[in-house]
């Protein structure tokens, strides 16, 4: 259980590399909060909303003994130390931090390789960045389906072969099509507006099963061959639990109806690649599109790399420019919450990890 930070001898550290002026934006928004950055302790950014910075930066011992004497001295941190799992676990020994802001939306994977001690997940709340990257994420994932729809594979590969086709192959409407999305939280509604928008009929998956506006049907995991059988195109959101691994398999690809696209911007580990290797070679995947892998950087022996219906974006679809400007504007709002002893918004559940 947090303990409610409500006097105003409060101490914030950046633990992450961070513009100046959103240091400013949080220091203008909680002039009585101290708030300690130190941009000599932390790697440059190498483009926007680089967290863990330049991975050739090396602190001094001196520095390093430093750096972590700032963080220990902190009730909130802004990142976690390094922006690594091993620096979660390290600073958990700080018996005076209360709270973390993560970076990531899927926070909960680095939470749970931390290793922390049930007294720590317990005493120390982490926040994710759930929800910033539901507007980037939910066009990539249109332009999956809408890639797909187009066979926009095969016109790539016909350019490149300079081969003008004899006969010419229709391609499908997103208008009227069925998609299916697995995880109906923010980016799953977001990615559902925007299909809705192309008129695309939108079904899915929840944990808890409830009627959703402008869906057609909301199921919960078991519900989840029904829904495919109808789809043209199915959309994973889901982050990586143990209860979604390997979610989508060969018994759901199965249930698809053949040349089905699939689009994956929640985790890797929720589609057992093997099984996607052989729904895309008999055709009941037409075309996927992933953003996301069960190992990262995907290995180069992967045969996902060169299948030719087949694209591989390397974990940057969530990216925007604003994004280290959004998360401020979230960690702003939430440290007022703190202060006031709110709920804090996008917490992390230490059980479950997501």
């Amino acid at each position: 259980m947090m303990n409610i930070m409500t006097t105003n001898n409060l101490t914030v550290a950046i633990a992450v590399p961070l513009e100046a002026e959103l240091v400013e934006a949080i220091r203008a928004a909680h002039p009585a909060v101290t708030v300690l950055y130190e941009p000599e302790l932390l790697p440059s950014e190498r483009f926007p909303a680089d967290h863990a910075g330049d991975p050739a930066f090396v602190r001094t011992p001196e520095q390093e003994a430093h750096y972590w004497e700032v963080l220990n001295s902190a009730d909130v941190l802004y990142g976690f130390p390094n922006e690594s799992p091993a620096g979660l676990a390290t600073i958990a020994s700080s018996q005076k931090l209360q709270w973390i802001q993560a970076m990531a939306a899927g926070a909960g994977g680095a939470v749970k390789a931390a290793n922390l001690s049930p007294a720590d997940l317990q005493r120390i709340t982490v926040t994710s960045s759930a929800g910033v990257h539901a507007l980037p994420l939910a066009e990539f994932a249109i332009m999956g389906a809408l890639n797909g729809l187009k066979r926009t594979a095969e016109l790539a590969a016909d350019q490149s072969a300079k081969h003008w086709p004899e006969l010419r192959t229709p391609t499908r409407l997103a208008s009227g099509s069925t998609v299916v999305i697995t995880g109906l939280g923010e980016i799953g509604l977001e990615t559902a507006r925007l299909a809705r928008a192309l008129g695309m009929r939108v079904s899915g998956t929840k944990r808890t099963v409830a009627p959703i506006e402008g869906i057609d049907k909301v199921t919960d995991t078991d519900g989840l061959p029904e829904l495919v059988a109808t789809a043209d195109i199915v959309i994973n959101t889901l982050p990586g639990t143990p209860y979604t691994e390997k979610m989508i398999n060969a018994e759901i690809f199965n249930a698809m109806k053949p040349g089905t696209v699939l689009v994956n911007v929640g985790r890797g580990t929720v589609v057992d690649e093997d099984a996607l290797l052989s729904a895309l070679n008999n055709g009941q995947i037409s075309y996927a599109c992933l953003d996301v892998f069960a190992v990262e950087p995907l290995p180069a022996t992967s045969p996902l790399w060169e299948h030719p219906r087949v694209m591989v974006s390397p974990h940057t679809s969530a990216l925007s420019a604003a994004e280290n400007r959004l998360i401020v504007e979230r960690f702003i709002d939430n440290l007022r919450r703190f202060q006031t002893g709110e709920p804090l918004l996008h917490t992390v559940d230490p059980v479950h990890f997501y």
